[in-house]
Formats: C-alpha cells, sequence, structure tokens
C-alpha cells in the first residue's frame, strides 16, 4: 500500500512541477508505442489489490471508490478500442497546465491520505 502512495506521490509531484513536459512525453510516447496502454493493466491489478486491502482502514469509502476508478480507467485504456479511448486520450492530453497541476494536487493528496491511513504519518 505505501508503494501505491509513493507511486501517487511521485505522479503528484512530476504534474505539479513540470506539467507540460510531462505531457509532452505521453503525447511523442504514444504514437510510438501504442502498446505502452497494455501497462494498464497494473493499474487494474493494483485497483484489486487496494480494494481488498482497504478493509477496515480509515476513509474505506475512499479507498473502494479509488480502487474502482482505477479498474475503470484501467480496462479502458488497456482492452478499450482504439475508437473509444483516442478522443479520450486526444482530450487529456490536450489540456492547459493548471488541470494537470489540479490532478498532480489530488494524487498528493490521495497519496497522503493513502500514508496516514496507514499509520505511516500524523498518528501517535
Amino acid at each position: 500500500m505505501a508503494t501505491l502512495a509513493g507511486i501517487w506521490l511521485a505522479d503528484g509531484m512530476a504534474l505539479l512541477v513540470a506539467p507540460r513536459h510531462i505531457i509532452t512525453q505521453v503525447r511523442e510516447l504514444l504514437p510510438q508505442s501504442p502498446s505502452i496502454l497494455r501497462w494498464e493493466l497494473i493499474a487494474i491489478i493494483g485497483g484489486v489489490f487496494l480494494l481488498f486491502a482497504a478493509q477496515g482502514m480509515p476513509y474505506q469509502w475512499l479507498w473502494m471508490v479509488t480502487a474502482g476508478g482505477m479498474i475503470a480507467k484501467g480496462a479502458f485504456l488497456s482492452i478499450g478500442t482504439h475508437s473509444w479511448r483516442g478522443p479520450v486520450i486526444d482530450w487529456c492530453v490536450g489540456r492547459e497546465n493548471v488541470g494537470y497541476r489540479f490532478w498532480g494536487l489530488g494524487h498528493c493528496a490521495l497519496a497522503v491520505l493513502l500514508l496516514h491511513a496507514l499509520g505511516w504519518i500524523g498518528r501517535s
């Protein structure tokens, strides 16, 4: 679970600090290697793990919703057809920097809440 929090924190910080650089890299990578979206299967696995590991943890409803989102996003991006996911990806990579920064803040907030729920921070 702490690994998941670390991934969220790193992703969030990258989007906060250099959103345009990150999105430029994503824009260049997707046409060159569209099979990279198969790695979204890891999001599905992480979501299933979070769904079961969150039982009895503080903020359990938040982890259930987050796990459902991870599973849905992973399934959509890894096994969806290009005609479905193409417009969504185009919309996602064509937004303003401030939008990516809000996503970055959200990822950082999830990371901090997960670390708090695990007892790593904020508890005596």
